[in-house]
Order: structure tokens, then C-alpha cells, then sequence
């Protein structure tokens, strides 16, 4: 570990500019899809999905394929089937964990044949940020705006049906439908986001921003955008960092996710214990106050 004084060259390099833009792209997808995999309770999902494109990556490695390929069509693949097994939070988690136990066979499989990319296969694992090359851009680029795209037409109903899906139901949202999309949305978002900060760290960008945010507001379009600059903080620190100091930008960049996620904890519950005790029930303001909701 060492001091780079010509931190700020570093920065300028087309590998850092790279990192930059795709981080940057992980970053806004990730931070506006955590907020639903927290209230749809789909965070086992999203940790599920990024072990489930393990084996597309490393069968992608075995016959020579793009990784980001292999990403997509197993975590997609993956997304799909989980969506249409698991309708209930139950039934999802049961759906989910046995894809996933095949999916990790395949994975192990796959791996034990592909020894000869060893390196590949650790940067699956742990993400390789300065990696990303200018095709990938264009990819990640793309399923950027597939994911904006798509949740400016269904965030409204999708919402709905997050916070009550059994109303939603009765109401004629599509649920099960809006469940399966969400599900593939999630899909690409982890496909990217894999291979920025690995399989095994990628809570850092598609859960813990959002749950920061979720702390300071429980308004949808501000939990997003907090996610989203969250995100975005995390991803920009960390390249700083990276570059200043000679470590993997991932270990940044989930360092700087939480620590903003503890800050905003401690803040929160120092506020919130600061708040004055709800009245007793029974007493005198409650009984007043029943009969002044009711109307």
C-alpha cells in the first residue's frame, strides 16, 4: 500500500475513463432499482442473481464468448424462471434458492474447467472496475437506458405493487407481470454491476444506497434520487482512492457505500431518538385523537 503522488494522471488515463462512465452507468441503474428490491423484499433475489450468473460467466470463459454474454443470458435466465415459480415472498425464496444451488453446480463446474483463466474468474468474484473496456461501454450504455426506459413506464404501477400487492391485485394491476419484469430489470442491472464490484460484493451498489436512503425519506422519487447519488458517490470516491492509493477501486467502493450507510444510521437514530414519546394509549390525547383521524 502506497501514496501515488501522479494520483491525478492516473485519473486521465482512458482505463480510469472507462471505469468512470461504466461505474457511473452501474451506478444510476443500481441506485434506481435498489429502492424496490428493498420494499419488494427481493434482496436474496438480487444476491441470488449475481451467484447465478456465475456459471454464464464462466461458461463464457470455457468457449471463448464475451463475459457480459454469458452474464446476461444466466442472470436473465435465472430472473425469468424466479419470477414465474415464485409469486409469493415464500414461494420466491424456495424458487430462488434452487436455481441458485444449480446454478452454483454449473459454476463450480464450468470453473473447474476454465483454470486456465483463473483471473477471469476472480474478477467475476470480486468485480474489476479498471477492466472495463469501450464495448462494454456501449452494452452497459444500453442497458442503462433499456432500465430507464422501462421504469418510467411501470415505476408508478410497479410501486403499487410493492407496497400492497394484494390491493394492487384486487385494484387489476398486473402483479405477476409487473413482477417478471422487474425481476429481468434486475437482471441486467446485476449483469453490470458484477462486473464492477464482483459477485460477492454486490450489495455494496444494489442494496446499501438504497437502504441509506430509505432511512432519510420514505418518498419513492427521493429514496431514488438519494440512491442514485449514493451510488454515484461510491463509484466516484472509490476510482479517487483507487488511483491515489494503489488498491482494487472495488474495496473503495464498497468502503465508501458503507460508510455513507452507517453515517446516515447513526444520524437517523440519533434523530429519531430525539423525538418525544408517542402518548400512552388510553390516555387523554389518544382518546381525542381517534374520533380526529376518523373523520
Amino acid at each position: 500500500m502506497r501514496f501515488q503522488d501522479n494520483w491525478f494522471q492516473i485519473l486521465q488515463t482512458t482505463f480510469m475513463q472507462h471505469a468512470l462512465v461504466g461505474g457511473s452507468l452501474v451506478a444510476l441503474t443500481a441506485g434506481l432499482m435498489g429502492y424496490f428490491v428493498i420494499t419488494r423484499q427481493n434482496a436474496f433475489a438480487a444476491h441470488a442473481l449475481a451467484h447465478i450468473g456465475f456459471p454464464g460467466a464462466t461458461g463464457a470463459i470455457l468457449v471463448g464468448a464475451p463475459v457480459t454474454l454469458g452474464l446476461a443470458v444466466f442472470c436473465v435466465g435465472g430472473g425469468l424462471l424466479i419470477g414465474l415459480f415464485g409469486k409469493r415472498v415464500a414461494e420466491r425464496e424456495i424458487a430462488t434458492g434452487t436455481i441458485l444451488a444449480f446454478a452454483t453446480g454449473l459454476g463450480v463446474l464450468f470453473a473447474s474447467l476454465a483454470t486456465a483463466n483463473a483471473s477471469t474468474t476472480t474478477n467475476v468474484l470480486f468485480g474489476n472496475l479498471l477492466a472495463i473496456s469501450r464495448d462494454q461501454l456501449f452494452i452497459f450504455g444500453g442497458f442503462t437506458l433499456l432500465v430507464v426506459a422501462a421504469l418510467a413506464v411501470i415505476a408508478r404501477p410497479l410501486v403499487f405493487a410493492s407496497v400492497d400487492p394484494a390491493v394492487a391485485e384486487a385494484r387489476g394491476v398486473p402483479v405477476r407481470a409487473l413482477g417478471v419484469a422487474f425481476v429481468v430489470l434486475l437482471a441486467l442491472t446485476i449483469t453490470m454491476a458484477v462486473q464492477v464490484v464482483g459477485t460477492l460484493l454486490l450489495f455494496a451498489l444494489v442494496v446499501t444506497p438504497a437502504a441509506a436512503a430509505l432511512r432519510l425519506t420514505a418518498r419513492p422519487g427521493m429514496v431514488a434520487a438519494l440512491s442514485v447519488a449514493f451510488a454515484l458517490a461510491s463509484v466516484w470516491v472509490g476510482l479517487v482512492l483507487s488511483a491515489m492509493i494503489d488498491l482494487p477501486p472495488s474495496f473503495f467502493v464498497v468502503a465508501v457505500a458503507v460508510l455513507v450507510w452507517g453515517v446516515v444510521l447513526v444520524a437517523t437514530r440519533e434523530r429519531r431518538s430525539a423525538r418525544p414519546a408517542a402518548p400512552a394509549v388510553g390516555g387523554h390525547d389518544a382518546v381525542h385523537a381517534v374520533p380526529e383521524r376518523a373523520h
